[in-house]
């Protein structure tokens, strides 16, 4: 196990890489407000996974035999598959966030700035999630069989439900911010303020920023669970998440016009959530191994994208 020093270190500098990653994206690649297109969006998506897979590599590799000594392959084991988890659960939001641009009909060259502040908030959000929830086991260990009974639970509802209905001006939080906040209905350039009457007041793109903060913590209640049956290491389960976020944005342009083709996919995010609820629930006598969780996981999303490929919706329905 690596000194206290040493991990330190990796924790600074594993935050400044990310910081220096999203500085050189809004600062050099989208400086000004433009559409993304599908082949700057597929680049960026390859990225941000190949990141991933070389963190991957440094974990198997010095860094981890820095950081945990002899546990670094079961640490990369649990990387790559706590990335897959939250990778996995992260394509939902990408169905949400499609619904809230097209309800608030946001212009295309404005949703890389949402999603890019949007992803930092994630961040701030998910670090304080994931400090708390470690430390809440480590005191109080029963806690995790709470959250296995709540993925079983979450899991259920996602195979009952049906396609997300998205009314944010009902919302007890969008009231609650427009109470508050005097929002003005209409876009401002790229501009979350502005200044009408010589008062500053937020612009439609502010609320849609809201929102999508908002469901971003939603979506964190399920997945930040999820990966604490995997490990409850705060640096692997951090990593994991940040990775998986900050590809989450190129991902949406990617996909934004293939998502209907993926019909069949909350099939498997609901399978996930279930099997890893159980195998909580199941941790005090039966420790499953990581890799076969890793296996597992894979199988159930591989074959619901296969399904939604081979089985089209109207052939479902009927």
């Amino acid at each position: 196990m690596g000194s206290v020093a040493t991990s330190t270190l990796a924790w600074v500098g594993f935050c400044s890489f990310i910081l220096v990653m999203l500085a050189i994206d809004l600062g050099v690649f989208n400086r000004k407000p433009h559409e993304i297109s599908y082949r700057n969006a597929a680049i960026w998506s390859g990225v941000w996974i190949t990141l991933a897979l070389i963190f991957f590599g440094l974990l198997l590799g010095p860094l981890g035999w820095e950081l945990f000594g002899a546990a670094r392959h079961q640490k990369a084991l649990e990387f790559i598959t706590g990335y897959l988890i939250e990778l996995s659960l992260s394509v939902d939001n990408l169905f949400v966030f499609l619904l809230i641009f097209s309800y608030f009909k946001v212009p295309p060259k404005y949703q890389h700035r949402v999603l890019y502040w949007g992803v930092l908030g994630a961040l701030v959000m998910r670090v304080t999630m994931i400090l708390i929830g470690t430390e809440l086991i480590e005191r109080f260990h029963w806690i995790i069989y709470l959250l296995g009974a709540f993925l079983v639970y979450t899991g259920i509802q996602m195979l009952r439900g049906g396609e997300p209905e998205l009314e944010p001006d009902k919302q007890p939080i969008i009231r609650f911010i427009t109470r508050h906040v005097p929002v003005v209905r209409y876009y401002e350039r790229r501009k979350f303020f502005t200044k009408v009457d010589g008062k500053r007041v937020g612009t439609l793109l502010f609320l849609v920023l809201v929102v999508v903060e908002v469901t971003d913590l939603v979506f964190a209640v399920d997945s930040i669970p999820a990966i604490f049956g995997v490990t409850t290491d705060r640096f692997i389960v951090y990593t994991s998440n940040v990775f998986a976020i900050l590809g989450l944005r190129s991902l949406y342009f990617a996909l934004a016009g293939l998502m209907k083709l993926f019909h069949h996919l909350h099939y498997g995010l609901a399978f996930v959530l279930i099997f890893i609820g159980v195998k909580m629930l199941a941790s005090m006598k039966y420790d499953l191994p990581t890799w076969v969780t890793f296996v597992v996981i894979a199988i159930a999303l591989g074959t619901s994208i296969l399904a939604s490929i081979l089985l089209p919706e109207k052939a479902a329905k009927a």
